[in-house]
C-alpha cells in the first residue's frame, strides 16, 4: 500500500500513535540535547558562558525560523498534494524547498556575520564581559547555518510524506553526535564555548547530508528531480504563505527573547539572564512532547482535509488535544515539585539558583493549557488557514507578552517578568479555543451534509 494513502484509510488512533511517537521522541531528544548543551556549558565553562548562549539564542531562533518557513510550509503542501494523489506536484514542492533554503542562507548569514558585533552589542545588549563568549559561539553557528536549514527544514517533508521513522532516526543520530562532541570538545579537548558551537554544527551537518541522500537514493516516495529545483512562483508563494505561521512564531520568540534578556539584565543582572536560559530550555522540554503530537497529527489532518474526509480530521484533532494536554499536565507537576533540583543540574551559583527556582515556578504556571493551544494552532496550519495560526502565536509571544513584560516589570521587577509568561499563554489559549470551536462547528455541518460521519470512527 502507498505509504501516504493509508493516511486516509487506517484507524486514526493507530495512525496518531505511529506518527506521533517518533515525532514526540524526536522533539524530546532535540530538547534534551539543548538541555545537555546548557549543562555542559554551565558546568564546564561557567555561568557567564551560559549567559552568552542565552543572549545569543535569539539569533539561532531566527535561523530556525527560516528553516521552519520553508520546511513546514513545504511539508504542509506535500501532505495536501499527496491527499489529492498528485505526487508530481509534491516533488516540485520538495525541489523548490531545497533551492529556497540555499537562497535564504546566502542572503541572510553573510549579512549577520558582517554585522555580528553590532548585532550582539546594540540589538541584544551583550555586556563587555559576555561579548567574547557570545561572539565565538554565534559566529560558528552562523557559519554552519546551511546545515540547520536543510537538515532541520527538509526533515519535516520526510515526516509529511509518511515516513516518521526516518525523520526520527535523523534527529536521534544528530542528537547523539551533538552530545558526544559537546563532551569531547568541552571536557576532553577544552575548546570552551567554541566547542559547544562546533558540536552543534557537526550534528546539523550530519542531518543535512542524510536528508539530501534520503531524497536522492530512490528509496523514498518523493525524489529530488533537476527540474523541480527551478523555482516556480506559485509553489514559492504557497510555501511562504503556509510557512509564515511558524516563521512569525519563531521571529516572535526571538523578539521576546531579546526583550526578556534586556529587561532581566536590567532587574537581575548576568545571573538572572543565565537563569532565564535554564527556564527557557526547561519550558521547551516540557512543551516539546505536545509539539511532537502536533507534528504527528499534521500529515493526518492535512491529508484527510485535502481528501475531504472531515470526520477523520476531527477525530485526529480531538485525540491530539487530549494527549497533549495530559502530557503538559505531567510536565507542569514535575517542574512545580522540583524546581531547585532542576536548576542545580546546570550551575550551582547561589544567585542563579535563587532566580531560576523562582522563575521556573512562575513562568511555567500556564503549561497545562499550552498543549491545547499548540494543537489548535497547528490544526489551522495543517488545513492551509495559516493566518489563524500566525495570529494565535503572535498573540501569545508578542501582542500580549511584550507589553506585559514592560508593565509588570515596572511595578513588580523580576517577578513581574516571570508572571507575564503564563498570562499571555492563557490569553492565547482562550482565543485559540474560540476560533477552533467555530471551525469545528462548520466541519461538523459539512460532515452531516455529505453523510461522511462513519469515517470519523475509523
Amino acid at each position: 500500500m502507498n505509504t501516504a494513502k493509508f493516511l486516509g484509510e487506517q484507524k486514526i488512533s493507530s495512525l496518531l500513535w505511529k506518527f506521533s511517537l517518533p515525532a514526540v521522541t524526536g522533539m524530546v531528544v532535540s530538547s534534551l540535547y539543548n538541555v545537555v548543551d546548557s549543562i555542559f556549558v554551565g558546568q564546564g565553562v561557567g555561568d557567564i558562558a551560559l549567559t552568552a548562549v542565552t543572549i545569543a539564542f535569539p539569533i539561532m531562533i531566527v535561523l530556525m525560523a527560516v528553516g521552519m518557513l520553508v520546511g513546514i510550509g513545504a511539508a504542509t503542501m506535500v501532505s495536501l498534494y499527496l491527499g489529492e494523489n498528485n505526487k508530481a506536484a509534491a516533488e516540485m514542492v520538495l525541489g523548490n524547498a531545497l533551492t529556497m533554503m540555499i537562497v535564504f542562507v546566502l542572503t541572510t548569514t553573510g549579512a549577520a556575520l558582517w554585522y555580528l558585533d553590532s548585532i550582539l552589542v546594540n540589538w541584544l545588549g551583550v555586556t563587555p564581559e559576555v561579548l567574547p563568549y557570545a561572539r565565538d559561539f554565534t559566529a560558528i553557528i552562523l557559519g554552519g547555518s546551511v546545515f540547520l536549514h536543510v537538515g532541520f527544514g527538509l526533515n519535516n517533508v520526510i515526516r509529511a510524506q509518511g515516513d516518521p521513522r526516518t525523520a526520527l532516526a535523523t534527529q536521534l543520530i544528530a542528537a547523539v553526535i551533538n552530545v558526544v562532541f559537546n563532551y569531547l570538545l568541552i571536557f576532553v579537548i577544552p575548546l570552551g564555548i567554541k566547542g559547544a558551537a562546533i558540536a552543534t554544527i557537526l550534528a546539523q551537518a550530519f542531518a543535512a547530508v542524510w536528508v539530501i541522500y534520503y531524497f536522492s537514493n530512490g528509496a523514498s516516495l518523493l525524489q529530488f528531480k533537476k527540474h523541480s529545483l527551478v523555482l516556480k512562483w506559485p509553489i514559492v508563494k504557497g510555501i511562504v504563505k503556509i510557512g509564515l505561521a511558524p516563521f512569525f512564531m519563531q521571529i516572535g520568540a526571538s523578539a521576546v527573547m531579546v526583550v526578556l534578556n534586556l529587561r532581566i539584565m536590567e532587574y537581575g543582572g548576568v545571573a538572572a539572564v543565565a537563569a532565564f536560559g535554564i527556564i527557557n530550555r526547561i519550558m521547551m522540554l516540557v512543551m516539546m512532547p505536545a509539539a511532537g503530537i502536533s507534528q504527528g497529527a499534521q500529515p493526518i489532518i492535512g491529508y484527510n482535509y485535502g481528501a475531504k474526509q472531515y470526520g477523520r480530521v476531527l477525530s485526529t484533532l480531538n485525540r491530539a488535544i487530549v494527549i497533549s494536554t495530559s502530557i503538559c499536565l505531567v510536565g507542569f507537576f514535575f517542574v512545580q515539585l522540583f524546581p531547585r533540583a532542576i536548576v542545580l543540574m546546570f550551575n550551582n551559583q547561589s544567585q542563579l539558583v535563587e532566580y531560576g527556582t523562582q522563575g521556573i515556578r512562575i513562568f511555567l504556571l500556564a503549561v497545562p493549557v499550552i498543549g491545547f493551544q499548540i494543537i489548535g494552532a497547528n490544526y489551522f496550519q495543517a488545513i492551509g488557514k495559516a493566518y489563524y495560526s500566525i495570529l494565535f502565536n503572535l498573540l501569545r509571544q508578542v501582542i500580549v507578552l511584550i507589553p506585559l513584560v514592560f508593565i509588570l516589570s515596572h511595578y513588580f521587577g523580576l517577578i513581574g517578568i516571570w508572571a507575564a509568561g503564563p498570562i499571555s499563554d492563557a490569553a492565547s489559549a482562550l482565543l485559540t479555543g474560540i476560533c477552533l470551536y467555530g471551525d469545528v462547528k462548520q466541519l461538523k455541518k459539512d460532515i452531516h451534509a455529505s453523510n461522511s460521519c462513519p469515517a470519523a470512527g475509523k
